[in-house]
């Protein structure tokens, strides 16, 4: 019996199979860009450069991770970038108040996890919209934080503080950029390779049929908004230790370059489709524009349109392309 004719693999193909796997089609992006950018400036490819690239991702690529598991269950946060704010300036307060660096970090991780828990158990008890609930808490917390500080920054923080921040080690590596390694292997164990992350995967792609497979999906909301939260805070502590302070306006805007980068990274805002490896290339794609923008001395108020217009190609991708995979599997039954 002969055997099946092997598969012609040509340029076509090639094309098809990357556009059907959208992490390698945005690592190709990135990597042209980068490409780009080296032969439009000097200073791009430099180890300085390469850092501080990966220092200002570094608060980003935290808030992702949390964010990717609240968007494969198909909710969303529009509310880290205020917990951030709020989570920080509450943190350096209490350290002002001279409890300490530690109690101070406790405390940028507990009130970025109780806003966490508030997103939760209004999603999955109260059953309210997540997109309404995360709005009200942003509000909410971003109001907190000014009334706390009086529209006042905090400075003088210790170095316990500025050290996760700020430092460096290694030969010049940012100490927040090994911190963001360490959340997204983390959160990379927790997605693949353990029966709560195949729980995930199922509330977003069926929250009905998850329930009927005996899946607690009310636990499994309230725990992602809880792991957002979590990351809201430590992603709060790298802000403020990189800039030695906690200002009013710390996080703001962050919602939407965490939001930017998970759905450039191939996480369907419809739910039950998503990997942190494609968040953590759109939070890599996202540092380099903005970084490239920067130094081409790019108006600043472009990078906005920027990240909007990424965030629009990517979502139009994603529905071009999850209606094409739908044909193929039409046509093959």
């Amino acid at each position: 019996m002969s055997a099946a004719p092997r598969e012609r693999l040509t340029a076509g193909g090639v094309v098809g199979r990357l556009l059907g796997n959208t992490t390698s089609a945005i690592a190709v992006v990135l990597l042209i860009i980068c490409v780009v950018l080296t032969l439009l400036s000097d200073r791009f490819l430099t180890p300085q450069n390469i850092y501080a690239i990966l220092a200002q991702s570094a608060v980003v690529g935290v808030a992702a991770v949390g964010g990717t598991f609240v968007i494969i269950t198909g909710g969303i946060d529009l509310s880290v970038g205020a917990a951030i704010g709020l989570a920080g300036m509450i943190g350096a307060l209490v350290i002002q108040a001279g409890y300490g660096a530690e109690v101070g970090i406790i405390v940028m991780l507990a009130v970025g996890m109780l806003v966490g828990v508030v997103n939760g158990l209004s999603v999955s008890m109260l059953r309210l919209a997540p997109f309404i609930v995360t709005l009200a808490t942003m509000g909410m917390a971003q109001g907190l934080t000014l009334e706390s500080s009086t529209g006042k920054s905090v400075y003088d923080l210790p170095h316990a503080i500025t050290f996760f921040g700020g430092d460096r080690i290694f030969g010049g590596l940012p100490v927040s950029v090994i911190v963001t390694v360490i959340i997204f292997i983390i959160g990379q164990f927790l997605l693949t390779g353990t029966s709560f992350g195949k729980s995930v995967f199922a509330v977003g792609g069926n929250r009905e049929a998850a329930r009927l497979a005996g899946i607690d999906v009310n636990r499994v909301l309230l725990i992602v908004y809880l792991l957002a939260g979590l990351c809201a805070g430590i992603a709060a502590i790298l802000t403020v230790g990189r800039i030695g302070a906690a200002t009013p306006t710390s996080g703001a805007g962050v919602e939407l370059r965490v939001i930017a980068a998970i759905v450039i990274g191939g996480t369907s805002l419809f739910g039950g489709k998503g990997s942190l490896w494609g968040t953590l290339v759109g939070v890599l794609l996202i540092g380099v524009i903005n970084n490239g923008l920067t130094l081409l001395n790019v108006d600043p108020f472009l990078v906005q349109f920027m990240q909007s217009a990424l965030i629009f190609a990517a979502v139009l991708f994603d529905a071009v392309n999850t209606r094409r995979l739908a044909r193929n599997r039409m046509r093959r039954t």
